[in-house]
């Protein structure tokens, strides 16, 4: 499953509404280190923000994980949906809907990827406060491809309610 001896950086979005998201939140941080060939090295605080998308639904937890993995991006996208599977979620359903678990891979070392199923880095994170704050935090010196550092990213104006849980 490694593609090579290389150790890439990688950034994977959390998100969760229901069943418990703090802790949805802080199992996963453990099941992201249990991942083959991948490492879990910084974990953001949590972050309660209103949902996205306009879906009568609670509001989500948020976080970000930086990892260290072996895997290329597309292994390691398979293994944080297998997480997703393992808990409940069925892709196809709302785009923003309620969810248990929500892992995003938002930053893939330097590479910029833009395939049918992966988009690396994610598009949403200038324009989503939930996931640039966590982001920022754990990586204030990163530089995200096509964007730029991500201490100069501006968070969005349009998606201001989030907060972080103490």
């Amino acid at each position: 499953m490694a593609n090579d001896k290389h150790w890439y950086p990688a950034y994977v979005g959390l998100g969760s509404n229901l069943c418990g998201p703090g802790r949805q939140l802080e199992i996963t941080f453990e099941q992201l280190d249990a991942i083959p060939d991948t490492r879990l090295i910084r974990q953001s605080s949590l972050y309660r923000s209103a949902p996205f998308g306009g879906i009568e639904q609670p509001d989500f937890v948020n976080a970000a994980a930086a990892l260290l993995t072996r895997l290329s991006a597309h292994d390691l996208l398979r293994e944080l949906q297998r997480l997703e599977r393992q808990r409940g979620r069925e892709r196809g359903g709302h785009k923003w809907g309620p969810r248990i678990l929500d892992l995003d891979l938002l930053v893939y070392s330097q590479q910029k990827i833009a395939a049918a199923d992966l988009c690396v880095p994610h598009p949403g994170i200038g324009e989503r406060n939930f996931v640039l704050l966590p982001l920022r935090e754990i990586a204030p010196a990163l530089w995200i491809p096509g964007l730029g550092p991500i201490a100069n990213i501006e968070t969005s104006s349009n998606d201001p309610q989030i907060s972080r849980i103490e």
